[in-house]
């Protein structure tokens, strides 16, 4: 099965998870992971705290009106600490992760306060959520996920795990799946 790793924080993964099964002709499974854990362990950090943020984003803007998404709108002190909201994409599954992707970057929520992830999971019928990213199992599960795509050589988000071991980085390498 195709997977793709993605943090919430990243517009990139949002801009892939919003095209995938288009592109590919089926849906990957989405694999939550710590970008900033993955970018520890390569020496690297994010653009979003460099000169380049302006480009990057402006980049990102293009991309969404050109595939037909929403206009992007930043959230309030973009990029967010996102563990809490990752650890609730490992609770709340795909549908969870779906509707936080789109409160972000489509609606400007800020995925750093538990108030609007609460209210997020709430939209898709799930209760608890505080409990839930509070719990060793969900924390020790996300920690799981991240070792292991950086055990596979995953370098950032969004990264495509093919069936046959490649790996694709990248939102604009998306494209060159298609069937």
């Amino acid at each position: 099965m195709t997977v793709l790793y993605y943090d919430l924080g990243s517009p990139y993964s949002y801009l892939a998870v919003e095209r995938a099964t288009a592109v590919l002709g089926a849906a990957p499974r989405l694999q939550p992971v710590l970008a900033g854990a993955i970018f520890d362990h390569r020496g690297r950090g994010s653009w979003g705290r460099t000169d380049e943020r302006a480009a990057n984003q402006a980049e990102i803007e293009r991309r969404a009106a050109r595939d037909g998404l929403p206009p992007i709108t930043w959230p309030p002190g973009w990029p967010p600490n996102t563990l809490s909201a990752m650890r609730a994409a490992v609770w709340g599954g795909e549908p969870f992760a779906r509707a936080a992707f789109r409160a972000a970057f489509a609606h400007g929520a800020d995925l750093g306060d538990v108030a609007v992830l609460e209210a997020i999971a709430q939209g898709v019928g799930l209760d608890g959520l505080r409990d839930a990213i509070a719990s060793p199992p969900v924390k020790a599960a996300l920690r799981t996920a991240t070792d292991a795509a950086i055990a596979l050589g995953v370098p950032g988000v969004p990264t495509i795990a093919l069936p046959d071991g490649r790996l694709v980085f990248g939102d604009d390498r998306l494209s060159d799946l298609a069937p």
